[in-house]
């Protein structure tokens, strides 16, 4: 598993160095506000990628005597990370385009090299974005999401940078350039609220619904579950923790009540991958049944 993540980190760093050099170049031979957006855009996804490629490394890590827990938020802070690395492409673009729009320079040298780059661009991109979104899949990896998301975005504001070129060169639109790249600004605003709410969320503990609704579901399955309470769970990168209390009839013996938490414990591990179960069995009796307001009784 640690092999495929950084092996497809690793392509992702260099697909997005190459990417962003290309760029760099013709938008500066060209002048084309939507090239050096896409350029500067490439660039912050470059250092995104080396980010993911580190923390994939990391967040892998078993855990230790400092962090109990594993090393997994390495990932979801990489991708907060990296949606601020975004939202100052944002600031740019939108600056420089207003500027261009008003003070009316929106001159620009359109070359075979710019559709050149910019096809180029949507094509590493979307071989780039399918990879990893197949590897942060299988390996519920938030880092290598965050990236393939990046990928993604450049695949929709490539797109917007082209339709730019065509109108400026064919139909005389000057202005097109500059509207491509506040078109850019706002797919990229949008990507980067998804990704940052996704990973403060993660960060501060939020707990996941699908989850929470998966155990639920399980313990129905379970007659020897007379109620449940405390169901807490929480996510960090790829592992998912899962505690709980369960109440049994007190006539049943400590083995039969193992059994069950081992039963249940391996049905939760087999719906979600890479997850601890901590259970807490209790006696159902009136000592247990009191105060207790979030009780689920099945």
């Amino acid at each position: 598993m640690q092999k495929e993540k950084n092996r497809v980190a690793l392509a992702s760093v260099i697909a997005a160095v190459f990417i962003t050099g290309f760029k760099l170049i013709i938008g500066l031979l060209t002048g084309s506000l939507g090239i050096l957006s896409e350029a500067l855009h490439s660039a912050l996804d470059m250092v995104a990628a080396i980010i993911t490629f580190f923390s994939v490394r990391v967040s892998d890590k078993p855990a230790d005597k400092e962090h109990n827990y594993g090393h997994g938020k390495v990932e979801n802070l990489s991708a907060l990370i990296e949606t601020l690395l975004l939202l100052v492409t944002c600031v740019w673009i939108i600056y420089e385009a207003v500027h261009r729009l008003i003070s009316g320079n929106t001159h620009i040298e359109v070359s075979i090299w710019s559709y050149v780059v910019v096809i180029c661009s949507i094509v590493i991109d979307f071989t780039r974005s399918r990879a990893l979104y197949k590897v942060a899949r299988k390996h519920n990896s938030q880092a290598l999401e965050a990236d393939a998301l990046h990928f993604s975005t450049d695949i929709w504001s490539s797109t917007v940078v082209l339709f730019g070129l065509l109108s400026y060169q064919f139909l005389g639109w000057y202005a097109a350039d500059s509207i491509a790249a506040l078109c850019v600004a706002v797919i990229v605003l949008f990507v980067s609220y998804q990704l940052g709410r996704k990973a403060i969320d993660v960060l501060l503990d939020k707990s996941p619904v699908n989850t929470t609704l998966i155990v639920r579901t399980i313990l129905k399955e379970f007659p020897e579950v007379l109620k449940y309470h405390g169901l807490k769970a929480r996510t960090a990168g790829a592992d998912t923790f899962i505690k709980f209390n369960v109440h049994f009839d007190p006539e049943l013996s400590l083995r039969e009540v193992h059994e069950v938490c081992d039963k249940i414990e391996l049905k939760i591990q087999s719906l979600i991958p890479r997850s601890e179960v901590y259970i807490h069995a209790e006696p159902e009796d009136a000592c247990h049944a009191d105060n207790e307001d979030d009780d689920y009784i099945l």
